[in-house]
């Protein structure tokens, strides 16, 4: 029985695995389409997004068959709840990385004459996931918590897009349209960035037992 429940711990990790590949060539894809004006480039983002749901689904039954047959305790259990949110973490991550493609292939048709900060959002929030995600699969509480302290400053270049978006409109360098595509990407570049710090704290919350929210550790 034992071996059979290692066995069914080890398929999810790697099903949670096939799910951050997935989301991370999206974001990769959809990040070359932006900054490179090529629509064509951001279709691994629509492609992959199909599987991503996909693979939640698989998980969400996966585990609830662990708790049926198993009755995990302690570190098992934590693991088991820890799976559970960063599935649902990574379906919300997938669905905001094909809303920043829609942007990008929009924009990719037009001359777009800034792009704000969003390059340097994008680099941040990719290496928050990445990391977010690197931390779990290694147990590396250092790196989880590099995660939530980079939090704030996503935030930070968020609120600076919306601020000078509103204020190129309004002296004419740059169309309404335009901008509210260039604060779609982000707000969901934010949104990315949040759901990572969440992967970061299941982290926390499977190694060290420890319920982390709103950066604050009691």
């Amino acid at each position: 029985m034992e071996r059979h429940f290692e066995k069914d711990l080890t398929d999810l990790s790697e099903k949670l695995e096939q799910m951050v590949s997935l989301c991370e060539e999206g974001l990769q894809s959809t990040t070359r389409a932006f900054l490179d004006s090529d629509a064509t480039l951001a279709e691994p983002a629509f492609q992959n997004e199909r599987r991503v749901n996909q693979l939640e689904i698989e998980i969400d039954h996966a585990v609830a068959d662990c708790f049926a047959l198993f009755q995990p305790v302690a570190v098992d259990l934590r693991f088991l709840l820890a799976i559970l949110k960063i599935n649902n973490d990574l379906e919300r991550i997938g669905d905001h990385v094909v809303n920043i493609a829609q942007s990008a292939v929009t924009c990719a048709s037009r001359n777009v004459p800034t792009r704000l900060e969003l390059p340097r959002m994008l680099d941040l929030a990719a290496t928050m996931f990445s990391d977010a995600c690197r931390s779990f699969f290694a147990k590396d509480l250092e790196t989880a918590r590099a995660v939530l302290e980079a939090d704030d400053m996503v935030d930070g270049l968020n609120r600076s897009n919306t601020r000078e978006a509103i204020q190129l409109v309004k002296t004419g360098t740059l169309e309404l349209e335009l901008a509210l595509e260039l604060l779609r990407i982000s707000r969901n570049l934010e949104r990315i960035a949040d759901l990572s710090t969440n992967i970061a704290e299941e982290v926390i919350f499977h190694v060290q037992a420890k319920v982390i929210k709103h950066h604050i550790e009691e």
